[in-house]
């Protein structure tokens, strides 16, 4: 049996019938809009590049900075050393210089231990005239060659006193004393080597002193 086909009831209303809606156009060309797109993104890009210029200048800055007080520290240390080891060698090279002298006095008086006592007495003979007597006093084993010495620097300086040649055991060899009334002289080569020493001393604290000056300077 075929069913009856539904009846058309009418219920719509047709005079309130809705109109689909339509989108609305875009206000801004999408071109208008692309541009303004790739502007910003240009924008932000240059915005990143800068930043990382400055951060990088920024890092580099500090680590120029660290670098440069690490360099001027060991320069500074560099130059203590350098300073320390000039003063060593400098030291080392005055007493050497001085052991050397010192040697080499003892062979010329060991070979020639007449020519210091030679030299004192031609030396005050000059400034002697009208003095009574003088008396020199040395090495026992030189007082016969000192005599022979003194008597001809007699002949040739015009002192006319009296001349006393005595061997003093005491005395080293190349020491001397010549004695007159109201002065005299004393050759001692180890007082001589002493004053040497101490101005070696002198010299070397002086030159130690001079370079702690200019690294507290620096």
């Amino acid at each position: 049996m075929t069913p009856a086909p539904a009846r058309f009831t009418f219920d719509l209303d047709l005079g309130k019938r809705t109109t689909p809606t339509v989108p609305p156009e875009p206000t801004m060309p999408e071109r208008l809009v692309a541009e303004l797109l790739a502007q910003a993104r240009e924008q932000a890009y240059a915005e990143g590049v800068a930043a990382g210029e400055r951060n990088a200048t920024s890092v580099a800055a500090q680590t120029l900075a660290a670098a440069a007080g690490t360099l001027a520290t060991q320069s500074a240390e560099m130059a203590a050393a350098l300073d320390d080891a000039t003063t060593r060698a400098q030291r080392e090279a005055v007493e050497l210089a001085a052991s050397i002298g010192r040697k080499l006095a003892l062979h010329l008086l060991a070979r020639y231990p007449t020519v210091e006592l030679d030299a004192l007495i031609a030396e005050c003979m000059q400034s002697l005239n009208g003095v009574p007597h003088l008396v020199v006093r040395c090495h026992p084993g030189i007082a016969d060659a000192i005599r022979d010495i003194a008597t001809a620097h007699m002949q040739t300086s015009g002192f006319s006193g009296r001349l006393v040649v005595m061997g003093d055991p005491d005395l080293r060899l190349g020491d001397g004393r010549l004695e007159w009334v109201d002065g005299g002289l004393v050759r001692d080569i180890g007082a001589i080597a002493k004053d040497i020493d101490l101005k070696i001393s002198a010299y070397l604290a002086a030159r130690s002193g001079q370079a702690k000056q200019q690294e507290s300077d620096q």
